[in-house]
């Protein structure tokens, strides 16, 4: 590997097998590895695809994390999921029951919307224009 890159980003959690069934079904993202670490604690990633940055999945243990649980961003949007096909993926995750914020809206650098994730936590669905 040349240069730098971010490996993973810590995403709290409640419960890891609650989190990865809403990434898989709603997001429909992959589940990279699930490595149980002793003591309940497991190293669980999930991608939206191959070759890109996972979340890790950290199941909070103290009453501190718990708190951060769903506003991990202070209320602002912290999570970017960049797609291909704005349309398809925007209708299957409604299907699914994601909750959309705000309707889909064209910007100068694509078409997104904001939505939440499984804890309230605000995520950008964008399709990024083209150049």
């Amino acid at each position: 590997m040349t240069g730098k890159r971010i490996g993973a980003v810590t995403f709290l959690v409640r419960d890891y097998d609650e989190a990865i069934a809403w990434f898989r079904d709603a997001l429909d993202f992959r589940l990279v590895e699930d490595t149980a670490l002793g003591g309940g604690k497991r190293w669980v990633l999930v991608a939206p695809g191959e070759g890109t940055t996972p979340l890790l999945l950290a199941e909070a243990s103290t009453d501190e994390q718990r708190a951060r649980i769903g506003d991990q961003t202070g209320g602002r949007v912290g999570f970017f999921l960049h797609t291909a096909d704005f349309a398809r993926d925007h209708a299957r995750m409604t299907a699914a029951g994601v909750n959309f914020r705000k309707t889909p809206r064209h910007e100068a650098y694509g078409t997104v919307a904001v939505f939440e994730d499984l804890y309230g936590n605000l995520w950008d669905l964008i399709e990024p224009k083209v150049p």
